[in-house]
């Protein structure tokens, strides 16, 4: 991202605007944009062959591509994505768009899956593309959990749900995890899970957090107050408890019991914590994006382009998402904005309509 930045930056003001011409010239009409369609449309007043040295230059940055020898220009990937990230001027969605929308939110009773299929259906026809719709998560009583380590930096976790339902999440580990730690973690979690939802195990593993690092206060107020033991990072995730003078404390035997508990309570205390941040990481999800062309791995089509919004629940929880896949060269200024409302219209019926 910082890399498409700077590109961006380096950019003079009349490289940019070609460019942006450019962009906006394909994705209205799809064809190859000419120098001399330019002369017509830009701020200053320029030969063709000034706007070809810019369109030269821009297709040595790879922004720009000759589909073939004609001397017209389109976007590349790279382009697209430099559009959308730094250049795209969002649209309004029309009176026309929202009626259409908030009429097939209107229907469909109290069933969730009537109301997203009927979503589906309109938000494919007012953009010309198929839509995708995933599901509210699940927030059935959670039988048995399981960690799968992918590589250093990736992690799958399978949550198998009372009702029989399987849903596997793929989510980035805290640092430093082992697939050891992960199966840990996860035989832990199974163990309390006992037909509580995730939003119910994450708030038990915050209580008990706060009940062990109680239990530490109250087992080292007297060696602190002492003189004989002080806190390193108090309350931080590295924090410690560094004992004075340790050798003649473990000649009396209540103070050694003492010290020992209070190993025992800061290695659960770290246990714990690990385990929040498992569920944290699965439990969270990303922001409005948009993939281009080879970005878009889910459906590992070079050329089409996922524009996916979360939805969210009441409490500001994303429980799924909404989008459209359609070719690259797609009207973004329009569709980003529609997928965005439906989203946030979406979230809004479905908190209504699983209340309870």
């Amino acid at each position: 991202m910082s890399d498409r930045s700077s590109l961006l930056s380096e950019m003079n003001a009349r490289s940019r605007e070609v460019f942006r011409r450019v962009v906006e010239g394909y994705l209205n009409s799809g064809d190859p944009i000419g120098s001399r369609t330019l002369t017509r449309s830009m701020t200053e007043k320029l030969s063709a062959a000034t706007i070809r040295n810019v369109m030269q230059d821009l297709e040595y940055l790879g922004l720009l591509d000759s589909p073939h020898i004609s001397a017209g220009r389109i976007p590349t990937h790279l382009g697209l994505r430099l559009f959308v990230d730094g250049l795209m001027e969002l649209g309004t969605v029309a009176n026309e768009d929202r009626a259409k929308i908030e009429a097939s939110l209107g229907d469909g009773g109290g069933d969730v899956a009537a109301l997203l299929d009927q979503v589906s259906a309109t938000l494919s026809g007012i953009t010309h593309s198929a839509s995708v719709v995933l599901a509210p998560k699940q927030e059935a009583a959670v039988r048995h959990i399981e960690f799968v380590s992918l590589s250093p930096e990736r992690a799958l976790v399978v949550l198998v749900f009372a009702d029989g339902h399987v849903e596997n999440r793929v989510f980035a580990p805290p640092p430093g995890q082992t697939p050891a730690s992960m199966r840990e973690a996860a035989n832990f979690l199974s163990a309390i899970a006992d037909g509580r939802r995730l939003s119910e195990l994450a708030n038990s593993i915050g209580k008990e957090i706060a009940d062990r690092r109680q239990e530490i206060d109250s087992l080292a107020r007297d060696l602190v107050e002492s003189g004989l033991a002080f806190w390193v990072n108090s309350g931080d995730r590295s924090e410690r408890l560094i004992v004075r003078g340790q050798s003649n404390l473990l000649g009396e035997s209540a103070e050694a019991d003492n010290l020992d508990r209070i190993r025992t309570l800061f290695d659960d205390l770290e246990r714990k914590r690990d385990i929040a941040d498992f569920l944290e990481m699965a439990e969270s999800g990303e922001g409005v994006r948009i993939f281009i062309g080879s970005e878009n791995k889910l459906f590992s089509l070079s050329g089409s382009t996922l524009v996916v919004s979360p939805y969210m629940n009441a409490d500001r929880k994303i429980i799924g998402a909404i989008g459209v896949i359609g070719p690259t060269r797609l009207n973004y200024g329009r569709i980003v904005p529609i997928v965005d409302y439906t989203a946030q219209l979406v979230g809004r019926m479905v908190s209504e309509r699983t209340k309870g």
